[in-house]
């Protein structure tokens, strides 16, 4: 489902599309709540009621992800990549870890 397929589907779930809005978190800014607002609506059908806590915890996982550099385990995040399939994040901050850093520093000094 494409941003603008998103939107469609928007307009015409108003009912579906109001309780997702619920799920916002005040600390989400506009660009993270409209990527994970696109991952809901991407997978809303294979977690309805009583799942819908468990789609909601992975949109968050994958959010998180993205938006945060947080890790998980491997699995966790194959599963939610594969959910998140499609959706573009614009400007998506890149993230090292200790190891990286530490490596291309060592680079850089054996190239001195």
């Amino acid at each position: 489902m494409a941003t603008t397929d998103v939107e469609d589907f928007i307009g015409q779930n108003r009912q579906l599309s109001d309780l997702v809005e619920t799920f916002r978190s005040v600390s989400e800014s506009e660009k993270h709540w409209k990527s994970r607002r696109e991952f809901i609506f991407r997978n809303i059908n294979d977690y309805e009621d009583p799942h819908l806590d468990q789609l909601l915890a992975l949109s968050m996982v994958w959010a998180n992800h993205v938006f945060l550099g947080c890790r998980y385990d491997p699995v966790l995040l194959e599963k939610v990549s594969e959910m998140a399939e499609g959706i573009v994040v614009e400007d998506a901050p890149v993230f090292k870890t200790r190891d990286e850093l530490i490596k291309q520093q060592q680079q850089q000094q054996q190239k001195r």
